[in-house]
């Protein structure tokens, strides 16, 4: 049997596996390349194998990175079931539509621009831009584009059109692939594999999954970790440590190393650093905008933030949650408490307290709301999508508050390579590094530049991943006894790194490369 790693070998994003034993093919994740919009669409646009040869999937958690391409895999004629737990399943519910849609809206915005460019071009001379406003004037509506006018334009004069990666029918035909399932009870994948699935600590219902594959009579243990959480981070509990029997002896673990050679700030200055910064800020009358993944990280953030104002240590400045998709998986939250740690239970829930609702906090659905919000000039805080300000209402909101030195850019996650987030956080870091003096850095988005002059600042006891040493934790301290280790999901650097540390340790280790296989022996 064996393992190929088609997805996030030496990267972060886009993880997806696939395991082989006997007639049994499993992938474990499918999920979406995020980064340079033409290189990521043409590494998401196809897979690296037939769907219909593919027997199950198991998908760690839900994420996009790890289940962005699942509507591709169904689409393209895959007839298993996709297996994770509950909690992943609920979410997925939003996160897959959601991501249909910005698929489509993009593809649909680009397809504007060509239709109006070529018509524009058209005209010759001083009438140019004339035509230009006619034309942008034909192709929109009140209500938005005009699709049906776009469409007939590009039919019309052979333009090439932007197809999106898959449709908000796509996803919800996938959802019906579907199968969620209980923490450590036995799940069949094939005729010769089961798995069972234990609590990753990462984002509600995340999993480290325990396959049991067997092929030519030999049984095997193939570990895969998905992402691993923090130890003692409120709300969810802690990376599970001890394993059923049967479990326990690994023959790959296939491991990710995303902070492989770095270490967060400890889990206990999460709320003083967090309280720091809201009242810096608010004292200065500035807004504190943080750029956040809708699942996981509004939710946590919200969760401080409350226990903050509870206990009147920062002024309760109004709390803005601009994002529909967190305010739909704020609800999947609301509906999972099984899964909280103790101290939640203990702070909120047995005081008759949501964790994630308190007075001050508003959610914003509409684009109205949102355009409102944006043009406020009082004190108060924002937390918006996209987590690596690739997208989404979050790029609105940068436009009119980047160039405010009164206001705070909070970065409290990772931000992949090559995104606009990585760019604010680096250009950020240098510019407090120089003292903040002379011409602030620019930073293109929106098709228009703008000065960073707002202050960068970085949380990173925030991040979801375990760092280095919390990494080695979940490996010593746990009741597994592995042969190999495959580290995956994590920059090269990070991954080597990682490496030479387990190997320090005394683990046999391996990073594989994209498309390499590696045989469970």
């Amino acid at each position: 049997m064996q393992i190929t790693f088609y997805g996030a070998a030496r990267e972060v994003t886009g993880s997806l596996h696939l395991l082989t034993a006997g007639d049994d093919r499993i992938v474990m994740d499918c999920g979406m390349f995020q980064g340079r919009r033409k290189e990521t669409d043409r590494k998401n646009r196809m897979l690296p194998f037939d769907p219909g040869i593919i027997t199950n999937v198991v998908l760690s958690h839900a994420h996009i990175d790890h289940s962005g391409r699942i509507p591709l895999l169904t689409r393209g004629g895959f007839g298993g079931r996709i297996l994770c737990t509950r909690a992943t399943f609920d979410a997925c519910r939003y996160l897959l539509p959601d991501s249909a849609h910005i698929q489509e809206s993009d593809a649909n915005y680009l397809n504007y621009k060509t239709v109006r460019s070529v018509l524009a071009d058209m005209t010759p001379g001083k009438r140019k831009e004339k035509k230009r406003a006619e034309v942008k004037k034909r192709l929109k509506t009140d209500h938005g584009l005009n699709l049906e006018a776009i469409h007939d334009m590009i039919d019309r004069y052979h333009l090439d059109a932007v197809t999106p990666l898959y449709t908000v029918s796509d996803a919800d035909d996938a959802l019906t692939f579907f199968d969620g399932k209980p923490y450590q009870e036995p799940v069949v994948l094939g005729q010769g594999t089961e798995c069972r699935f234990y609590d990753a600590g990462h984002i509600l219902g995340s999993a480290i999954t325990m396959i049991r594959a067997s092929e030519n009579g030999q049984h095997k243990t193939i570990g895969f970790t998905g992402d691993l959480g923090r130890f003692g981070k409120p709300i969810l509990k802690d990376p599970t440590l001890n394993f059923l029997p049967g479990d326990e002896d690994v023959d790959l673990l296939v491991m990710e190393s995303t902070y492989g050679d770095r270490e967060h700030e400890p889990v206990v200055d999460m709320a003083p650093r967090l309280k720091q910064v809201l009242n810096e800020t608010i004292e200065r009358g500035g807004t504190v905008l943080i750029p956040s993944f809708a699942f996981g990280r509004t939710q946590e953030l919200l969760y401080v933030i409350h226990d903050l104002y509870n206990k009147k240590e920062v002024p309760e400045v109004p709390v803005y949650v601009d994002s529909p998709l967190a305010t739909e998986i704020t609800r999947v939250f609301g509906e999972h408490p099984e899964m909280y740690d103790r101290q939640t239970h203990k702070d909120f829930l047995e005081n008759g307290q949501n964790p994630f609702i308190f007075q001050k906090v508003r959610f914003i659905t509409e684009v109205e709301d949102s355009m409102a919000l944006m043009r406020r000039e009082e004190p108060h805080i924002v937390i918006s999508a996209s987590g690596m300000c690739e997208g989404g209402r979050i790029l609105h909101h940068l436009r009119y508050k980047i160039h405010n030195p009164k206001n705070t850019i909070l970065i409290v996650g990772y931000m992949a390579a090559n995104t606009l987030g990585r760019r604010i956080l680096e250009k950020g870091e240098a510019y407090a590094e120089d003292g903040r003096k002379g011409e602030a850095p620019r930073l293109k988005f929106l098709n228009k530049e703008y000065p960073l002059k707002a202050e960068v600042v970085k949380l990173g006891g925030f991040s979801a991943h375990g760092d280095k040493n919390e990494m080695l934790k979940f490996l010593k301290q746990s009741n597994l006894r592995i042969k190999k280790i495959a580290l995956v999901h994590g920059e090269e650097e990070q991954s080597m790194a990682f490496a030479e540390t387990l190997k320090d340790a005394g683990y046999s280790v391996h990073v594989p490369r994209a498309g390499e296989s590696l045989k469970v022996r």
